[in-house]
């Protein structure tokens, strides 16, 4: 009894006490802690160093990002790092919306449609870039042997050959892949518009258009706020989909941040290198994540 008594005070003090909100969070703070915060402020330590695979290495300072400015390699990959970005977004978005606008509609199979859509979604990553490795491969792919037996070309088109043709089928399968993620957001946000709106729209003489315009689109703001801002941060980190696909190439022509900073790291053993270019990533993510946070808030 005495203990029970003992037991049901401490409780009792505990849950008016100001440390039970950091006591029940603390687990979750140790784990972000191990595993976010201390390799996040090792890599940003290691960009300053010149350390090597089984070597610490030393303090440099800033002579790795000078060497990277002066590295037509590291300009490229930035370059592509914002095209990639930039343009996968835009297609994602527009064809998004555009689909979940067509799947908000009731007819014959509608719902297997839907289903139909998640599939790039759900497929892994690693999967997906196999299947379009193997779509684009100059020798096997059903591209070329269906543009050769229309009499349309005379020899397959080596879409990974060329740096533009690559960078272009990188885009491709990018877009291919996040199109679900925008429509199965938008689909939400459509069925959440109530349809008394709607409605009024219509009894006023407004068009589809206008509606769409005047209506729906101002209501999917915060959502499509939301939507891009997640998009963006995947598309700007994505690794497995260049890796699997061109590994950088050709001649280096298609990298991004973190393939790149992968390639001078392990296969090239250049740790504090590797480490600098992937802190290049660091200041936008800080701010997208931000923008999703206060994004969320809104939304909430």
């Amino acid at each position: 009894m005495r203990a029970g008594s003992l037991f049901r005070g401490f409780s009792e003090r505990l849950d008016r006490s100001r440390w039970l909100g950091p006591l029940l969070t603390s687990p979750a703070l140790l784990l972000l802690a191990i595993f976010l915060a201390y390799p996040l402020f090792l890599g940003v330590w290691l960009g300053f160093t010149n350390a090597k695979i089984g070597w610490p290495g030393r303090w440099i300072g800033l002579e790795n990002y000078r060497l990277l400015f002066s590295d037509p390699v590291f300009r490229i990959t930035a370059f592509n790092t914002v095209l990639y970005t930039g343009v996968t977004v835009v297609f994602k978005l527009t064809l998004g919306l555009t689909l979940a606008l067509l799947l908000n509609q009731r007819f014959p199979g509608y719902r297997l449609a839907r289903s139909l859509m998640l599939l790039p979604w759900i497929v892994p990553t690693v999967l997906s870039a196999i299947a379009w490795w193997w779509i684009l491969d100059p020798q096997f792919s059903f591209i070329n042997w269906s543009l050769e037996r229309l009499g349309l070309i005379d020899q397959g088109i080596n879409f990974l050959g060329d740096e533009w043709l690559a960078r272009a089928s990188l885009i491709v399968a990018n877009i291919w892949r996040g199109i679900p993620f925008f429509a199965i957001g938008f689909l939400a946000g459509l069925q959440a518009i109530p349809k008394e709106l709607l409605e009024a729209a219509r009894v006023d003489g407004a068009s589809p258009w206008q509606t769409f315009w005047h209506v729906t689109w101002p209501l999917l703001l915060p959502l499509t706020t939301i939507l891009t801002t997640f998009s963006t941060i995947w598309t700007f980190t994505d690794f497995q989909l260049v890796w699997v696909i061109t590994r950088g190439g050709p001649a280096n022509a298609t990298h991004l941040f973190v393939t790149l900073a992968y390639q001078r790291a392990i296969p090239g053993g250049a740790l504090g290198e590797g480490a600098a270019i992937a802190a290049f990533t660091l200041p936008l993510l800080l701010l997208l994540s931000w923008a999703a946070l206060r994004a969320l808030r809104r939304q909430l």
